[in-house]
């Protein structure tokens, strides 16, 4: 089934791409959360035009883009996201993200693809390639700061990394911990051999009642 992803979705695509998904991960995932929308004619037509609108504002000659690449390394891109005490992101910034705030803030079109971000999902200082054109790469540099604050030091930086990366492998251990104690459950259980059932013993005859005679 194909859908045009209206915002870029990891490991499937970015905005504006045309891809092929099973038709249930579109009708129970990708559509309700608004991710994409189904790929008709017209909205085929539409993104063709759009490509062809922003080429004609990428570098067309060795020339144009080494200019381009010189404004490039002279700019950093910042970006204020919503993040938590441990510096990890609610959400991600993404080459769309990146290509997008160049157009705005530079009037600089870069096609997304050439942008070496894929998905930044921590605060802190990031340095990306940038294809402009042809052989000519550029180095980006990206400041993402969580909103109404600046990024702490470094030390402190890679000191809240460490510390979630320790958590979530301490949480997978534990996890996985968690799983193997049911397995092995369940294995108990399947081996154990099953308690024949009891026998049925001799039924003792009621008893006479009172005046009664053999």
């Amino acid at each position: 089934m194909q859908v045009v992803l209206r915002t870029d979705v990891e490991s499937l695509g970015l905005r504006g791409d045309v891809v092929n998904v099973a038709r249930g991960y579109a009708r129970n995932y990708l559509l309700p959360r608004g991710l994409a929308e189904l790929a008709t004619p017209g909205l085929l037509r539409e993104l063709e035009r759009r490509d062809a609108q922003r080429a004609r504002h990428e570098a067309q000659s060795v020339d144009e883009a080494t200019a381009i690449k010189q404004r490039l390394e002279a700019t950093e891109l910042r970006f204020d996201v919503n993040a938590g005490p441990t510096g990890s992101l609610f959400g991600s910034v993404t080459a769309t993200n990146v290509s997008d705030r160049l157009w705005d803030d530079l009037k600089i079109r870069i096609d997304r693809r050439g942008l070496g971000v894929g998905h930044i999902k921590r605060i802190g200082r990031y340095t990306i390639p940038v294809e402009v054109f042809g052989d000519v790469t550029a180095e980006l540099r990206l400041l993402v700061v969580p909103e109404g604050g600046e990024l702490p030091p470094e030390e402190e930086l890679e000191a809240a990394e460490a510390a979630e990366a320790e958590a979530a492998e301490a949480e997978a251990q534990a996890h996985a911990q968690a799983e193997a104690l049911v397995e092995a459950e369940i294995a108990a259980e399947e081996a154990a051999p099953e308690e024949p059932e009891a026998e049925a013993g001799p039924v003792d005859p009621e008893p006479a009642e009172a005046g009664e005679t053999e």
